[in-house]
């Protein structure tokens, strides 16, 4: 598991930044199930109105995705296409970003059957 970096570590104390949406701020568990989609949609509605070009917009939209293919991955293919297109568009140089986008969409596309197109990525 990757290091958190300061500014999460310090968010994570207070309970802000984007950490807060993934995982229970008192025993670090990550969220699941109906509670994790719950989650995903009050992120992505706290950052909607910010600009397309707002870092936490992007990741509360990549979020929303997450939390959709785990039980609606149908409604989930749609919103990891726009995060992935987001990142292309405005964070062209995050290779890892992108890839790991890349990598969430082509998984949600298998997971709905849609295979070639997931080996197309």
């Amino acid at each position: 598991q990757a290091e958190m970096s300061v500014k999460e570590k310090e968010e994570w104390n207070t309970g802000e930044g984007m950490r807060k949406w993934d995982a229970c701020f008192d025993c670090g568990q990550l969220f699941h199930g109906a509670v994790m989609v719950a989650l995903g949609w009050a992120c992505w509605k706290t950052y909607l109105g910010r600009s397309d070009r707002d870092r936490n917009r992007c990741q509360a939209m990549g979020g929303l995705g997450a939390a959709l293919r785990e039980s609606l991955p149908k409604e989930a293919v749609p919103v990891l296409e726009a995060n992935l297109a987001l990142l292309r568009r405005y964070w062209p140089h995050d290779e890892n970003g992108i890839l790991v986008a890349q990598g969430n969409f082509a998984a949600c596309l298998a997971d709905t059957g849609r295979h070639d197109e997931a080996l197309a990525l």
